[in-house]
């Protein structure tokens, strides 16, 4: 399993970035995917879940309405559309295979500041 995210990087308050994944190594498709973040000093929060046709999405309450998640299965790429960023949006972001990110990614750093 390989899962290899980028996208991160410095956004302003109220700005966006947008946050890739591009998976290997497994059947994509036949997985619900996952965003999950570390803060500095906290553990790891899900952020957001897609099922495997990109029918069904999730998102953690202090998320919803401004990040969206989607998938092409085609190309076997996961993403974060992140909209109207908030300084505790600031962490390490990582694509995984499950809700708690036991199977994730080497992450991609998000920080939001002006």
């Amino acid at each position: 399993v390989q899962l290899v995210e980028s996208g991160g990087g410095l956004g302003n308050p109220g700005g966006s970035l947008r946050l890739s994944c591009a998976a290997s190594g497994f059947p994509f498709s036949t997985y619900w995917m996952y965003w999950v973040r570390q803060r500095p000093g906290q553990d790891i929060e899900w952020v957001s879940s897609i099922d495997t046709r990109g029918s069904n999405k999730y998102y953690v309450e202090s998320v919803k309405g401004r990040f969206a998640i989607s998938r092409d299965n085609a190309k076997n790429v996961l993403y974060l559309e992140m909209n109207g960023l908030k300084p505790e949006d600031t962490a390490l972001y990582y694509c995984a295979r499950d809700s708690q990110g036991a199977i994730r990614g080497q992450g991609t750093q998000v920080t939001v500041a002006s």
